[in-house]
């Protein structure tokens, strides 16, 4: 029985090539995913291993956003017996400008700090050593780290600009020198102040974000616990300490990263797991006269059982194992890819852990050998003489049991949904997450029965190809299992691409609506999204744009009431010339003790216009305030809005940006004219974009589609897995119809009408597998998004357009896949096939 099944593999190269495929396919996306992130990883362990090296205690905030460490406190520690030297944190977000000050050097998303420069007496560790020139000794001059100096174009002496988002302007500044980092990571900066200049840029004169202590005479861990006993509020960590919680953060970054490609190697493994099952479902049909004669001559079901299951162990092997190698390369190109676009991640060589080759060889043979396994067992099941039988290859189980399995599914999902797009957040997320699982359980039982009626209105289609185009359908019709499970592949991957689309479509909609009802502005000045508009922008529009009537900077502000985190607004001016705020109560001009309330924090907390409220900064200091007013919910606002002096208060120097600044014109202004002088205003602001409303609200879907490329970019691997899925079943259908196909060409069938028959027969599987696939997609994406309406997204939009496309796009799928089967159709000896056994 070994022989036999080995010799049935060899015997169809093909159809082993085709199966190898889908199970390479599915590992590597596997195997890859952890290649990618373990690579990382381990990159990013030898970066850190070299952090707070020399640091024998780090005094840190709780909180990050919190005004930092006093000065008082540094002295004092600074003094203590058993300390050797204080080396304090003085850092901060900068863009490194090209040196005609014109450009911003790219970081492809690596950090770009400035930062105080120590010498060796004052630091904890030895400075990072000079390549080139010397550190700077006064004010206007800095050192550049050797990667930012590469791509800046900048050498020693050279003259350029450095703009600090969170104080003003550019600085003009002198390049004095070229330092060499332990890791230099693709994209980085680190622009080197005195320590003056950069107390005065990054820090309020009075606290600093950390403290690296050096301790003498003493162990580092007894100098740790003597510091953390006499100030209990911060974090007292020694260097082991503060490089275990950087890695910490980095490998939940990277897992999130990991559990993002794994998702998508599983929908790869789910739809190969399908086209496998179908693969061996038709192999054991075709051979059922084959396996019939082995019983017959004394094999048992056990050994035919085995056989089968024998040739999806083979092919399980060799898959995993060609999935592996495939994995790994597919790391290394993503890496390449992303160096490429300057991303900013680090390098390294490739790390293929034991865990991933086991992951990968598991994986793969679980598929194969589950999906082989009930065709197996069926196939041990049939009594030979029945299975001899010309017209019992053909035969098919009753489609009753699984549709009433599928019906059920089907209601349970639909409540499920229903109940979950009730409510909104994680939970209700969740239940709907389980509904859609039925449902998608519901379609793979309840298909074959329903792909009878629909395959039957889709004959519309064809209709034209006359009798031709019938019996396309009838051999469509005609299984309707293997049908099903063709087009399921298909349905899986469409149903995410429509989901996903009316995510995309509906958070466009939804951002563009709360533009149109929300601001008021005329333009707007916007930064990069994790960074916002540098502080002194508003200011040169102010000065130097008369038609600018009200110029408004919203800035965010990071406050606790209570034991409850919130993230509010902060206005620069008045509030209510350029948002529509709804005041439900009280006023909306603010005091330097006033605070407004959204209306839903305000019954949360119970209070209203006239109460008193007293909130904390992340640093710990209360704050009392009166509550001006509560308004209606603003998604542009936040819960709560407070003055400029709380926002001093509580967020750090090195922190303050505007998130946007609005704009509205004064009522005779030219806007045309009025834009230039704005682009004027803010020229030396490099990072600045000047935008009108729709500008903005285009800017917003630009970044929306961006996001839905790389995840449209990954769906298609699912979309490629069917379409191989469809070739596949074309292929061994075109085999197991091969007497069909003789008999045909017998009586007169031309080659062109035999391969238009599987050509539309194709087409059918794929459109109704897109149908039912957009279906389900539209359903699930409407009760996903009403859970969602809390962060936004109130607005349903369907992208009519896009499923249009889809389902002519599958239409043309359907026929792409048919054209290497339909070619061996139509090349079917007529006489040959009749006579074949």
């Amino acid at each position: 029985m070994r022989t036999v099944a080995l010799r049935n593999l060899a015997a169809h190269k093909v159809r082993l090539a085709l199966t190898l495929l889908s199970v390479v396919l599915g590992t590597a996306f596997i195997a890859g995913s952890f290649v990618f992130t373990d690579t990382l990883q381990r990159t990013f362990d030898g970066i850190f291993a070299n952090e707070a090296a020399g640091v024998d205690v780090r005094l840190s905030p709780e909180e990050r956003r919190s005004p930092g460490i006093p000065q008082d406190v540094a002295d004092d520690v600074a003094a203590m017996d058993g300390v050797r030297t204080v080396a304090p944190g003085i850092e901060g977000s900068v863009v490194l400008l090209d040196p005609a000050g014109k450009k911003a050097v790219q970081t492809g998303g690596a950090p770009s700090f400035g930062m105080a420069y120590l010498p060796p007496e004052r630091s904890v560790a030895q400075p990072d050593p000079f390549v080139a020139g010397g550190p700077p000794a006064e004010p206007g001059q800095v050192a550049l780290n050797t990667g930012a100096a590469e791509s800046a174009g900048l050498a020693v002496g050279d003259r350029t600009k450095v703009l600090v988002p969170s104080h003003g302007g550019p600085i003009d500044v002198t390049v004095t020198g070229l330092y060499a980092p332990a890791t230099d990571t693709g994209g980085f900066i680190g622009v080197q102040f005195t320590e003056a200049q950069a107390r005065e840029l990054f820090t309020d004169g009075m606290h600093v974000a950390y403290l690296d202590i050096a301790a003498e005479g003493i162990p580092g861990d007894t100098l740790r616990d003597r510091l953390s006993m006499l100030y209990p509020d911060y974090k007292a960590q020694n260097g082991d300490q503060v490089r275990a919680e950087m890695k910490a953060e980095i490998s939940e970054a990277l897992n999130f990263l990991n559990y993002f490609l794994l998702a998508f190697g599983a929908i790869a493994l789910i739809v190969g797991t399908f086209i496998i099952y179908n693969t061996f479902s038709m192999l054991v049909a075709q051979r059922l006269r084959e396996l019939a004669l082995l019983r017959a001559v004394g094999a048992g079901r056990g050994q035919v059982g085995r056989s089968v299951v024998a040739e999806a162990l083979i092919v399980g092997v060799i898959g995993s194992l060609l999935g592996l190698l495939a994995g790994i390369a597919l790391a290394y190109g993503l890496a390449a890819v992303l160096n490429a676009f300057d991303l900013g991640l680090p390098t390294g060589t490739m790390a293929v852990l034991p865990r991933t080759v086991l992951v990968a060889f598991a994986v793969g043979l679980l598929v194969t050998v589950v999906s082989a396994y009930a065709p197996a067992r069926r196939a041990s099941r049939i009594p030979p003489v029945q299975a001899m039988r010309e017209e019992f290859a053909s035969a098919g189980d009753s489609l009753r049991g699984r549709t009433i399995a599928g019906a059920v599914l089907a209601v349970a999902g639909v409540l499920l949904v229903v109940l979950g797009s009730r409510n909104t957040g994680g939970g209700a997320a969740a239940v709907v997450g389980v509904g859609a699982l039925g449902l998608i359980l519901a379609v793979l039982f309840a298909a074959p029965a329903l792909s009878r009626p629909v395959l039957a209105g889709l004959g519309w289609l064809i209709r034209p190809f006359g009798p031709v185009g019938q019996m396309a359908r009838n051999n469509a019709v005609r299984n309707p299992r293997r049908t099903a499970a063709t087009a399921f592949a298909l349905t899986l991957g469409l149903m995410l691409v429509t989901a996903i689309g009316m995510l995309g479509e509906s958070a466009k909609v939804s951002i563009s609506r709360l533009v149109d009802q929300g601001v008021e502005a005329d333009y707007v000045l916007a930064g990069p999204p994790m960074m916002g508009v540098p502080t002194g922008a508003s200011d040169a529009v102010r000065e130097k744009v008369p038609a600018a009537a009200d110029v408004v900077g919203l800035r965010g502000v990071a406050l606790k009431i209570g034991d409850d985190d919130e993230f509010g607004t902060s206005p620069d001016g008045p509030l209510e010339q350029v948002v529509n705020i709804e005041m439900l109560s009280g006023t909306a001009a603010l005091g330097d003790s006033d605070i407004l309330l959204g209306e839903d924090e305000a019954t949360e907390h119970g209070v209203g216009a006239g109460e008193q409220l007293v909130i904390s900064t992340l640093g710990g200091a209360e704050i009392p305030l009166t509550v001006a007013g509560v308004y209606a919910d603003s998604q542009v606002l936040g819960p709560l809005i407070v003055p400029s002096a709380v926002y001093e208060k509580a967020m750090p120097v090195s922190m303050r940006t505007e998130a946007v600044v609005l704009i509205k014109a004064a009522p005779d202004a030219d806007l045309a004219a009025m834009r230039t002088d704005l682009e004027r205003a803010t020229e030396e602001f490099v990072i600045v974009q000047v935008q009108d409303r729709e500008e903005f609200k285009g800017e917003n879907a630009k970044q929306i589609n961006n996001m839905l490329a790389i995840l449209y970019g990954l769906l298609a691997l699912a979309v490629v897995i069917a379409v191989l899925g469809i070739v596949n079943t074309l292929a061994l259908s075109v085999v197991e119809r091969r007497r069909e196909i003789g008999m045909l060409r017998a009586v007169g069938t031309q080659r062109s009408q035999v391969r238009r028959t599987i050509y539309l027969e194709s087409m059918l599987i794929a459109v109704f597998g897109a149908l039912v696939g957009a279906v389900l997609g539209l359903g699930l994406g409407v009760g996903f998004l009403r859970t969602l309406r809390d962060l936004g997204l109130d607005q349903i939009a369907v992208p009519w357009d896009q499923l249009v496309y889809m389902l002519i796009g599958s239409a043309v799928v359907g026929v792409l896949a048919a054209l290497w089967p339909a070619v061996r159709a139509a090349r079917t000896p007529p006489l040959a096939a009749i006579a074949d056994i």
